[in-house]
């Protein structure tokens, strides 16, 4: 709905700023009511779990939509929680079971009929790139997890907003030195590596959901994901990223008028499968736990 309005990376470092913005009351809230303070060192680690996620991994992204189609990029990058449940089994120790691995394999052949490759051009660099970016974000949700511990969701999101954000307001300032632009054109990659805007676009037409996109989305969605991720394991928590070739095609439909083709409908249905064979194991054990408890 903002397409042309902005430019990717301008709302990228936006969103991620004014997000982290939004969260800082609640952040330091949080610091105080545990006694907390940071320390360089926790500074340094934000900053890394921001340059992590938001700068390279964001940046990889809007590379990959360049190079192939944006709807491809989206689905490839939901396959997140496939490179978590890796790394968490490595970084934190946490177990791969059965019903992860069937999960995994319903939800990968669901994207792989979404994508439908076979009827699709896909440019080998945009599908490089997708993983690339997808990867990133996968360290930065399970390295994130481990912060989650001793600061909070909350705490991990504001910081590693603010940091990442400012690492790529830092890199958009350096694309208006003109050496640094005539560079990125001549390597073709000026329209998005060259004189990149910061606050262009900004209208009171389209403010209302640039906040949504900021607050909403951005620093609510993100804190929701890391306080989860205090309550169980990076892998449950990084399911929800199955969802979003799901509910993403029906909020194309209702509000931009995009029709669901059959491959895409066949392949919700392998997620929802998938999904549901992770999901139900732990409700079931809980609703088990509850009657015997009571």
């Amino acid at each position: 709905m903002t397409g042309g309005v902005f430019h990717p990376l301008q709302i990228t470092a936006l969103r991620f700023f004014i997000g982290g913005l939004v969260l800082i009351p609640f952040a330091v809230r949080i610091l105080r009511q545990n006694h907390i303070t940071l320390q360089g060192k926790d500074i340094l680690r934000f900053a890394g779990l921001g340059f992590l996620g938001m700068f390279l991994s964001m940046n990889l992204y809007q590379m990959a939509v360049q190079e192939t189609k944006a709807s491809v990029v989206a689905v490839l990058f939901s396959s997140n929680p496939i490179f978590v449940t890796i790394l968490a089994f490595f970084l934190l120790r946490e177990p791969i079971r059965k019903h992860h691995v069937l999960a995994l394999i319903l939800d990968m052949i669901g994207i792989v009929v979404i994508i439908d490759p076979f009827h699709n051009t896909l440019s080998p660099l945009g599908i490089a790139l997708s993983l690339g970016a997808t990867l990133l974000f996968a360290f930065y949700g399970v390295l994130g997890k481990r912060s989650c511990a001793r600061f909070g969701g909350v705490v991990v999101t504001c910081m590693s907003f603010l940091l990442g954000s400012a690492e790529m307001f830092l890199m958009m300032g350096i694309t208006h030195i003109p050496a640094v632009a005539q560079s990125a054109q001549q390597a073709g990659l000026g329209k998005l590596f060259a004189n990149i805007p910061f606050f262009s676009g900004i209208t009171l037409s389209v403010l209302p959901l640039f906040l949504f996109i900021c607050i909403v989305n951005t620093g609510i969605g993100f804190a929701c994901y890391f306080k989860a991720m205090e309550m169980t394991s990076a892998h449950e928590t990084s399911l929800v990223f199955f969802f979003k070739p799901i509910i993403a095609p029906l909020f194309a439909l209702a509000i931009l008028g995009e029709e669901i083709s059959l491959s895409m409908m066949i392949g919700i249905v392998f997620i929802l499968l998938g999904s549901l064979s992770s999901i139900l194991p732990a409700l079931l054990s809980i609703r088990k736990k509850e009657q015997v408890d009571s």
